[in-house]
């Protein structure tokens, strides 16, 4: 199970490449508090990514699940830095055991300290260029297009990507 945050949904949706999350062979969660944001705000606020997930939700790419309470959720609510959506999505993955897809360095960080399993945007689109779901063009298209709109990735973090990219083409 992959359990979304907000930034890759938010991002995914905004140079609308959801429909890639079909191509994973795991079902996709997204937590209710997660859904509250970037769907009910951003349609309250907007936002035309909003409208986007809530079509990519009714279309079964991703079911909204809820997130029970349980020590880790308390403990980890009793720290300021991480938002209600990071704790949804962080407990979710303990839980089922799933992999949290989130790409803030910090939740990613308290992840690790609690065992539990991280990925990020680009780890999903290298992922399925290397399983030739998709074809590196549009790989790194869509890599391009989300920093276009505004999507954070480290110069140095993107020229790893870019190698990746160039050695599953090569291959």
């Amino acid at each position: 199970m992959w359990v979304f945050g907000a930034t890759p949904l938010i991002y995914l949706a905004t140079v609308d490449r959801l429909a890639l999350v079909q191509h994973l062979e795991v079902s996709c969660v997204i937590p209710e508090r997660v859904a509250e944001e970037v769907i009910d705000t951003g349609i309250d606020e907007g936002y035309p990514d909003a409208r986007r997930i809530e079509r990519s939700v009714e279309a079964g790419h991703f079911d909204v699940v809820s997130v029970e309470n349980s020590p880790l959720v308390s403990r980890l609510q009793q720290n300021n830095n991480l938002s209600d959506a990071d704790v949804a999505v962080l407990a979710c993955a303990d839980a089922h055991d799933g992999v949290a897809v989130m790409d803030e360095t910090y939740g990613r960080d308290v992840a690790a300290v609690e065992g539990i399993t991280t990925r990020g945007t680009a780890y999903l689109v290298l992922k399925l260029a290397t399983e030739d779901a998709i074809d590196v063009e549009e790989a790194r298209a869509v890599i391009d297009a989300m920093i276009d709109e505004g999507w954070y990735c480290a110069p140095d973090v993107y020229a790893r990507i870019v190698r990746k990219l160039e050695g599953i083409s090569d291959s």
